[in-house]
């Protein structure tokens, strides 16, 4: 069997690293416009070879589309225009609603099957992946029933071999819930390294003055622009919204603070410290 990976990131990389070990006689194939992403992911043992987008459709049985949304929706129709009867192609988007109407349209849908891992680092590239990223993760899977059943089993079969978790959702509700526990931490993080660093001009200060907590919350703005601007772009109803919500809490936050009203400030604190509570469950399952 060949599966192809077509944009050896973090995610594609990191699903290949781990179905290695369980598919030793599966070869792996990449696709990828970036000779150094190509040379990397050859060095790392993610993919067997370089081939071109033609060729993988050909001799895969799976093809994992794992380039950022706004690639895999101008590839996607394409894709499922060259691809021969018997063979599937997953894609790996961190949106899903777009995609799946992109889908929906063409003859061939039922070879398509919509996912998204649960899973990332603020890292990127193929030189970031690695085998345990994905075990023990949520992953969903979209629109299940329009998929083929030979399709659809082949990537849960993959899926679970992977060690992760399927869950089932509608592209809709997908977005909308990405939007508010994903897609928001990620502008919190963009918005707090840009306030620290048009405040504080001394490199050296933010340095000696960072706590753990600070580099944690920060953490996610080291993430890709060039990934996350197209995932705010197709998501950007359902972000707008979740925006919209944190900027009213925040302003009642400032609020609290300005009039030196302690009994609030510590409810809202007290009322967010329940998150800890709804992780830990979430974790245990």
């Amino acid at each position: 069997m060949v599966v192809s990976i077509i944009g050896i990131g973090l995610l594609g990389g990191s699903f290949a690293l781990a179905l290695r070990q369980k598919y030793p006689n599966v070869r792996f194939v990449g696709v990828d416009t970036s000779v150094v992403n190509q040379k990397i992911a050859l060095a790392k043992g993610i993919v067997d070879e370089i081939v071109d987008l033609e060729e993988a459709l050909t001799i895969s049985e799976l093809n994992v589309l794992s380039t950022p949304v706004d690639a895999i929706s101008k590839m996607l129709p394409r894709m499922l225009d060259l691809l021969p009867e018997g063979r599937t192609i997953m894609d790996l988007g961190s949106t899903k609603e777009l995609i799946c109407q992109l889908a929906d349209t063409h003859p061939k849908r039922g070879q398509f099957v919509a996912a998204h891992p649960m899973a990332g680092t603020e890292d990127s590239g193929p030189g970031a992946a690695f085998k345990e990223l994905l075990p023990h993760k949520n992953v969903i899977v979209c629109d299940k029933e329009k998929s083929n059943p030979d399709s659809l089993g082949l990537v849960e079969t993959f899926l679970r071999d992977a060690g992760m978790k399927i869950h089932y959702m509608k592209p809709v509700e997908h977005d909308l819930h990405l939007a508010y526990v994903s897609h928001l931490s990620h502008i919190s993080s963009f918005a707090l390294g840009l306030t620290v660093l048009d405040k504080e001009a001394d490199e050296k200060a933010i340095f000696a003055m960072a706590s753990t907590g600070f580099s944690s919350t920060v953490r996610l703005a080291k993430s890709s622009p060039q990934m996350w601007a197209p995932i705010f772009d197709q998501n950007k109803t359902n972000v707008s919204k979740a925006l919209g919500d944190y900027i009213e809490l925040l302003k009642k936050f400032k609020e609290a603070i300005d009039n030196k009203d302690l009994d609030t400030s510590l409810n809202y604190m007290s009322r967010a410290n329940d998150i800890g509570r709804v992780l830990a469950g979430i974790e245990k399952k």
